[in-house]
């Protein structure tokens, strides 16, 4: 198993009109690729993610797989499931179910408008990444629209046509 890391800075903050300096890093933990091959992300959100403490030293240590997990809202709260944290190997008796529902952090005014865009128009809610932020675990989700068959076609074969154009142009600057 490889564990990718990538730091991002954030250094400027705007919110409601007036500027924030914010100097934390963000660390990448996990990233959901198979949610961009097999939807179409409209918007995201970011969220809190509730977790126990060896939970928390297993996503330290990477032990983390997003693929086919999704969210559901339940009684006017945010939910993943499918998401696996692998069990603390020194956490004996205070180890949690690996695929247990991790409770979303978000505002109400969020989590509502998300069910109804859900229930109304046939979206999901699937997690894409999850990182540190600062101290803080977050999970960045996205309100997806699945592809069909030949939109995937489409875009593999758009990538793919990205790929030798730059092949083919780095080989013309080698060249010069």
């Amino acid at each position: 198993m490889q564990i990718i890391t990538t730091y991002v800075k954030i250094s400027i903050l705007y919110v409601k009109g007036e500027i924030y300096l914010q100097n934390k890093s963000v660390k990448i933990i996990a990233q959901n690729k198979k949610a961009y091959h097999d939807y179409f992300v409209l918007e995201k959100y970011e969220a809190g993610i509730a977790l126990y403490g060896t939970e928390v030293k297993s996503v330290r240590l990477g032990q983390v797989n997003l693929k086919d997990s999704f969210c559901k809202i339940y009684n006017g709260e945010l939910y993943a499931l499918g998401i696996h944290i692998s069990p603390y190997e020194k956490g004996n008796i205070f180890n949690k179910d690996a695929l247990r529902e991790k409770k979303l952090l978000m505002h109400k005014k969020e989590i509502m408008r998300l069910n109804g865009n859900v229930a109304r128009d046939g979206y999901s809610l699937i997690p894409l990444s999850l990182y540190f932020s600062g101290s803080k675990v977050k999970a960045e989700i996205g309100l997806c629209k699945g592809k069909k068959l030949y939109d995937k076609r489409d875009s593999d074969a758009k990538k793919s046509a990205e790929r030798t154009i730059e092949r083919t142009m780095k080989g013309q600057r080698d060249e010069i």
